[in-house]
């Protein structure tokens, strides 16, 4: 017999069924203004055509209206756009080639609406190896750094697993960086990501020992810092991000990176705060856009009424395997009515459990971040007939 159509019966983690009631949906609004007190980017996600005649694991074609549209909803929120980074799936079936193009179309479509935006250049067109010599390793981020300015650009300096597979040392750490960062026209955002959400930049910086990756990080920036705007470490460590956010040079932002801990790092202490560039901003979009304007007015009481809830659904979001974290960010995407389907480039969809997925909905919905609960409700029940949970 159907359940009322209001209800859902959800699967549980120790292996039953329960019935489950979403709450009355929250609207937060639109036309949020951008930050006064803080910089704040979403890395954002991208949306596959899904019905180009390829196959989804070996080929690429992206939905170019669904992608941009959903870059349009995050600038209307007062939210910068972190372009081709981790969250878009670069390096993990978002291509170089087609990466051009997504940074070519969304640096055009920012200027008609005078959004924020920052686009990653790597290596990732560079196959890694350890018989790679520094050289290529500069030629291949002079290209891409080339063709981000070259379309009117900001750069965030991406993490290189080609150079993580052929440096020997700091040194050549050092030396990619310096020439780098001597030639860019603007500062960049360099960022550094851990390999909980890349395995491939295990031992970044030179080290697997992250106080001494750190020193040749923050030697790097203080060398080079009027070419530096910032830094974003997604090392999921907040006393790690402190510690390095006091040791930065006066004018070089902490963006933060920590999806476990980003509303106390925003939030700040006596000695600063950090700004942030996150994915976990995609999925709670209309939650930080009405943080931020909390932040700017003053209401640190309203800001962690907003942020609080949603810290429970990050932690889950990015639970390990954490580089799998971009299923959950998408998932909500599609209930919230951003784009017609469940899907993913490289066919990532399949990359967290039903359960998973079941849970990432509970504590959405205890976030507030659904504002059309009976579309999404509606959408969730489809995706679990089909997943073998008859509703």
């Amino acid at each position: 017999m159907a359940i009322a159509t209001n209800t859902l019966r959800l699967p549980t983690g120790t292996g039953g069924i329960e019935t489950y009631q979403p709450r009355p949906g929250i609207d937060y609004g639109t036309g949020f203004r951008e930050p006064r007190t803080r910089v704040a980017f979403a890395a954002c996600h991208v949306v596959p055509d899904a019905l180009a005649d390829i196959n989804p694991t070996l080929d690429l074609a992206l939905d170019w209206d669904a992608t941009l549209a959903y870059r349009r909803h995050l600038w209307s929120l007062g939210l910068g756009v972190a372009e081709a980074m981790d969250t878009a799936q670069r390096g993990m079936g978002l291509d170089w080639s087609t990466s051009k193009e997504l940074i070519r179309r969304s640096v055009e479509e920012s200027k008609t609406v005078g959004g924020r935006l920052a686009s990653g250049a790597g290596t990732d067109h560079l196959t890694p190896s350890p018989d790679l010599t520094i050289d290529q390793v500069i030629a291949a981020y002079e290209e891409q750094c080339g063709y981000v300015e070259g379309v009117g650009g900001r750069i965030i300096l991406m993490a290189s697993r080609a150079l993580a597979a052929c440096a020997k040392g700091p040194d050549d750490y050092a030396t990619v960086y310096d020439r780098i960062l001597s030639q860019v026209r603007e500062p960049v955002i360099i960022h550094w990501l851990g390999d909980m959400f890349d395995p491939a930049l295990a031992g970044y910086w030179g080290s697997d020992d992250l106080d001494a990756a750190m020193d040749t990080a923050v030697d790097v920036i203080t060398r080079n810092a009027s070419k530096v705007d910032g830094v974003k470490v997604s090392l999921l460590d907040d006393q790690r991000e402190i510690d390095m956010r006091r040791r930065l040079p006066q004018g070089v932002r902490m963006y933060t990176g920590d999806d476990f801990n980003y509303p106390t790092l925003i939030r700040g202490d006596e000695q600063g705060y950090s700004d942030a560039l996150l994915g976990i901003f995609d999925a709670i979009a209309p939650v930080a856009g009405a943080a931020f304007a909390a932040l700017d007015a003053g209401d640190l009481g309203r800001y962690d009424e907003l942020f609080g809830p949603t810290v429970p659904l990050s932690r889950h979001i990015f639970r390990a395997p954490t580089r799998f974290y971009k299923t959950g960010v998408v998932f909500l995407a599609w209930l919230n009515g951003h784009q017609d389907h469940f899907r993913m480039v490289n066919g990532q969809e399949s990359c967290r459990s039903v359960v998973h997925l079941a849970e990432l909905f509970r504590l959405a919905d205890a976030a507030g971040l659904f504002a059309d609960t009976e579309q999404v409700t509606a959408r969730m029940r489809s995706f679990l007939d089909v997943a073998g949970v008859p509703q």
